[in-house]
């Protein structure tokens, strides 16, 4: 393998591998692998193997998690060697895994006590050792399999350790510390996808004393990370911004507002490079067959050209044909879950689903819908028309575990909603996928300013459902009448935007002029924004040009 491009990151979401993330950043980071084999690229994705996954179940209306192990050895993984890191007074054992896929690897680092993504809190002392693994376990990985990147992708900044190893490298190998220095800023890009700095979490000195020094060789790299402590206590973010000379952020929002300082106090300036996704694997293969055939988009999964001119292509009785398709997955991804109510759902071809998949967290509003239940329902039933939420709560968010039990409780006392208002707990790739071709109308609806992208909504628009969403994150690249806006200045005022929307899409999937208008005005203006393929060339573009 050439010098490889390399992309370190703490979370990986790839099912099919063995190992299960825990939302959008570890989906990114597998699309991101995919779409470089598709290109030819010679790419190594490094991440840890958890040997334990978390799993969400709902019984009598409240989430409960579950833990399972998993063994690399099921999933076709080949050991490589094994590589030791020092932490906390002990000599730590870490085994190196690898998958070859094309012109890409996946290189994992694991042990037995690993344990789970984001196991603690996160400036704990186990958040640290699983940090400090992949970082410097990576690093060795790459030096046992001879490869020396071309350039280091830092996936958030909890691989920072990462970059440190390789400055750490060139240092002890007799290089001075300025000439590493720039040779690693010049190699290193740092992908931020948190809007503000402060809200990340600190490590003491104490806890590097114990788990980061003991693995550097170098004292002057030890000196240099020492004096970037204040009061006896650091953010990554700081230290990370200091080692990568390259930084960006994941939609053209996102780089404009993101509230980050040197810590000189300089105000960071990133540069905008919108996430993407791999087409072939989220986009129904009816679908991309018919793209592929109109001249929208090339055998591997980049638009062409002419793109917007095989849209005309797209009429209203072709997109009720490619759903009738994703209806019939929709189907067979539910019939192996039911809903809040332990009913496992079937739906027709002319039953009406919206839905709202994404992690259920507080700024994303999932609840913001359900503020009216008679307001929902004049909505609904009309159509006859089906309501699915579908998101993980963070473990041990008892907020949104709360807000998630009232919802439903509020809507198992409506007659209507009980049974057209449908939770499906453990949101998984398999039901994301499932939803995405299966759907009418996507919800997307975070507050204003805080979404960094997301990528669910770009599977909606892919799989031909109408897009409703407040004007935040990825959606923001493109004008707001490219899709149904929801707007207010106050949540009230939004509230009643997003019910007018609803009611809109509802009319329009009933109209052909409508429903044709709006889905190719749609495709043509996020198209180019959601390919995983321009994505990966923007990073190219930047790393590699600048």
């Amino acid at each position: 393998m050439r010098k490889p491009y390399t992309y370190f990151t703490l979370e990986f979401y790839d099912q099919e591998n063995g190992i299960r993330g825990g939302g959008g950043l570890g989906v990114l980071a597998a699309d991101t692998r995919r779409v470089a084999d598709q290109m030819g690229l010679p790419f190594v994705a490094v991440t840890p193997f958890y040997p334990r996954e978390s799993y969400q179940v709902m019984r009598d209306g409240k989430i409960f998690d579950e833990r399972r192990d998993v063994d690399y050895h099921d999933f076709g993984f080949e050991l490589v060697d094994t590589v030791n890191i020092k932490c906390n007074g002990e000599l730590c054992r870490l085994e190196v895994i690898q998958k070859t896929f094309g012109s890409t690897r996946l290189i994992c680092i694991t042990e037995p006590n690993f344990g789970e993504l984001y196991e603690g809190l996160s400036g704990s002392d186990h958040r640290l050792y699983q940090e400090v693994a992949l970082g410097f376990g990576g690093y060795q990985a790459l030096k046992i399999l001879f490869l020396e990147p071309a350039v280091l992708q830092l996936n958030e900044v909890v691989t920072f350790f990462a970059a440190l190893a390789f400055l750490d490298d060139l240092v002890a190998s007799g290089m001075d510390f300025y000439e590493a220095m720039v040779l690693v800023r010049r190699s290193t890009l740092y992908t931020n996808h948190t809007l503000i700095q402060a809200a990340e979490a600190e490590f003491s000195s104490e806890q590097f004393e114990r788990y980061v020094y003991p693995n550097l060789k170098s004292g002057v790299v030890r000196r240099w990370l020492s004096e970037k402590f204040t009061d006896g206590r650091v953010k990554l973010s700081s230290v990370t911004l200091e080692i990568a000379g390259k930084r960006n952020g994941v939609s053209k929002l996102h780089a404009a507002v993101a509230d980050y300082h040197t810590l000189g106090g300089e105000k960071v300036e990133f540069r905008a490079v919108t996430n993407g996704i791999d087409m072939k694997k989220w986009v129904l293969p009816e679908t991309l067959t018919f793209y592929h055939k109109c001249g929208i988009m090339s055998s591997i999964g980049s638009l062409t050209p002419d793109f917007r001119g095989g849209l005309d292509n797209l009429e209203a009785d072709k997109i009720r044909e490619l759903k009738r398709h994703g209806r019939e997955v929709l189907n067979e991804v539910l019939a192996e879950r039911s809903d809040q109510n332990g009913a496992f759902l079937h739906f027709s071809d002319d039953d009406f689903i919206f839905d709202f998949k994404r992690r259920f967290v507080g700024y994303k509003r999932p609840d913001l819908p359900f503020r009216d239940l008679l307001g929902l329902r004049a909505i609904l039933e009309p159509r006859g028309a089906h309501y699915i939420l579908a998101g993980r709560v963070h473990t041990g968010d008892s907020v949104m575990a709360g807000k998630l039990s009232k919802i439903l409780e509020a809507v198992n006392k409506d007659g209507y909603l009980k049974t057209h208002v449908h939770y499906i707990a453990d949101y998984d790739e398999k039901l994301a996928y499932g939803l995405s071709v299966g759907s009418n109308v996507a919800i997307n609806v975070p507050i204003v300013g805080l979404e960094a992208c997301g990528t669910s909504w770009m599977k909606d628009v892919a799989n031909l459902n109408l897009l409703i969403s407040t004007h935040d994150g990825g959606v923001a690249d493109v004008k707001p009448d490219n899709y149904l806006n929801v707007a207010g200045d106050s949540e009230e005022a939004e509230l009643e935007s997003l019910y007018a929307r609803m009611e809109e899409a509802v009319a329009a999937w009933d109209n052909d002029f409508d429903l044709e208008f709006l889905m190719q005005k749609q495709l043509a203006a996020f198209l180019p924004i959601i390919s995983g393929h321009r994505m990966m060339k923007n990073y190219l573009d930047f790393l590699l040009k600048a």
